[in-house]
């Protein structure tokens, strides 16, 4: 073989081998049947942009689930997080979307179940003690009664998606501990909560490996951008007050979108 022949095959080869890999993961990704399930984490609460359909649910078209399916094109995307969902609430109300040809599905929920909100809205309001005794509540609750309630969930997503690869997402610390913030909650309180997302996404890991399914942290996305950072994608006290302790757009683009995309 002489040398011309020998590079017009070898680059014919690199030619063929390069367009099968570029072409492999949009085809994978333009047959799937996707279903984006899951809380305010999901729908894009803090993200703006919201559809109108999605009334009170806030579905953002800034959020994970529409960015993903824009840029993948699936052969179908069913968007049905919603503003305050719980783990009972996906199951109860979110659930019909899935069915025998779903082939991925995404979801975040657990925050809900344990008082999110009402943990933030107690560590603003009241005291230090308070807030952390707030937050060891909901550490109690996450160990103790939130692994039936994912269970139960996962196995009504499982039973209903069959063949579907399920991606569990978690969800951010809060705080960057000695970090830029010379008011609001003290050091105690912001270690304290990032202490409970630690625990939460714990918990959510388990879960979600005991079912079979893929947990995928966002913890690594966010470190450097959380409150007190100097960079935050998420918003501190806000007005709306539901944007409050949400990913921000660019949160939802350069946090949750890459923790999704990574293993979708």
């Amino acid at each position: 073989m002489s040398v011309r022949t020998f590079w017009a095959s070898a680059s014919t080869l690199a030619i063929a081998v390069v367009a099968a890999l570029g072409m492999a993961q949009p085809a994978s990704a333009a047959g799937d049947n996707y279903v984006a399930l899951g809380d305010s984490y999901s729908s894009g609460v803090g993200a703006g942009n919201y559809t109108s359909e999605s009334g009170d649910c806030m579905r953002s078209t800034n959020a994970y689930p529409s960015l993903w399916a824009a840029a993948n094109a699936p052969s179908s995307f069913k968007f049905v997080a919603c503003s305050g969902a719980t783990t009972g609430s996906v199951s109860s109300g979110q659930l019909s979307a899935l069915s025998s040809s779903t082939t991925l599905v995404s979801v975040t929920a657990g925050g809900n179940d344990v008082g999110f909100a009402d943990v933030m809205q107690t560590c603003v309001l009241q005291s230090e003690a308070t807030c952390v005794s707030r937050v060891n509540t909901a550490i109690s609750q996450v160990q103790n009664s939130l692994p039936a309630s994912l269970n139960s969930l996962y196995g009504n997503i499982r039973s209903r998606a069959p063949q579907a690869h399920v991606v569990v997402l978690g969800y951010p610390r809060f705080y960057k501990l000695s970090g830029s913030c010379i008011a609001g909650l003290t050091e105690t309180e912001r270690g304290a909560i990032n202490n409970a997302s630690n625990v939460l996404n714990g918990v959510l890991a388990k879960q979600a490996a005991d079912a079979g399914f893929t947990f995928s942290s966002v913890v690594d996305e966010f470190t450097g951008h959380e409150l007190c950072s100097g960079d935050a994608w998420i918003h501190s006290v806000s007005i709306p007050i539901s944007n409050s302790y949400h990913p921000k757009a660019i949160g939802q683009s350069n946090g949750y979108l890459p923790a999704f995309r990574s293993v979708a």
